[in-house]
């Protein structure tokens, strides 16, 4: 479902993703982990087609991110860091826009949008400035725009970042039922959460991979059987390229 293939990036003398390699198959939820710096966000606009590499490539089932951009985003849900939205827009225009741009039109559109805010929470706020809402309801939204389309393929920076404690179980459980049916890309700080929703764990440091195993397999190796320890001695380059 997602193929990454010696996937390089490089800003003026970092090198911020040093060919980095991984596949990652239907019904996992991969957690990608790392201090800052370490190339995780790189890595994922790199293979949802948003920053060109400098070598290598990702395919997204089986459509080559850099030569087939189109049909391998179509196959691909995203939600960045920050979850962008237009703040004038409710969330029902906001979503039907995305629906548009998916190419789904008419009734279509209209059941995609529906299962979508089911599956998020959002009826409360349909029609409320996305600007007024809080963070939880705008990080929900940005959840909500990447399932629209029922994707393949899910990929997910920080997706609780910021999130009280209630919500961020909403989130972990929203992600828990549709991983069965998708592949799934996780990038977090939060150790948690790779515990809690997460059946396999890649580390990297300075865009290398240094660990991968499930979280139980990854916790064995540590000390103290806490993930936390895995990152002591990492170097990362510059947050800027994060």
């Amino acid at each position: 479902m997602l193929e990454i293939e010696s996937l390089t990036k490089r800003f003026d003398t970092v090198t911020a993703v040093d060919r980095l390699s991984l596949t990652v198959r239907p019904g996992e939820v991969l957690g990608f982990l790392g201090p800052n710096g370490a190339g995780k966000t790189t890595t994922m606009k790199m293979v949802t087609g948003f920053l060109a590499p400098d070598g290598g490539t990702a395919r997204i089932c089986g459509h080559d991110i850099v030569t087939d951009t189109i049909a391998a985003q179509k196959r691909l849900g995203y939600l960045p860091e920050g979850a962008p939205a237009y703040g004038e827009m409710t969330p029902r225009a906001f979503l039907g826009f995305i629906a548009g741009v998916r190419g789904l039109s008419g009734g279509t559109a209209m059941a995609a949008r529906d299962v979508a805010v089911g599956h998020t929470g959002l009826g409360p706020v349909l029609d409320r400035p996305i600007e007024t809402l809080s963070k939880g309801f705008r990080r929900r939204v940005g959840l909500a725009q990447a399932i629209l389309h029922d994707p393949e393929v899910l990929i997910m920076d920080e997706p609780t970042d910021g999130l009280d404690p209630n919500q961020k179980h909403t989130v972990r459980a929203l992600i828990r039922a549709i991983a069965p049916t998708k592949t799934i890309v996780i990038s977090t700080h939060l150790l948690e959460e790779v515990e809690a929703i997460c059946t396999r764990a890649i580390i990297i440091d300075r865009g290398r991979i240094v660990a991968d195993g499930t979280p139980k397999d990854l916790m064995a190796t540590s000390p103290s059987g806490r993930l936390d320890d895995l990152f002591r001695g990492l170097t990362t380059t510059e947050d800027a390229v994060a």
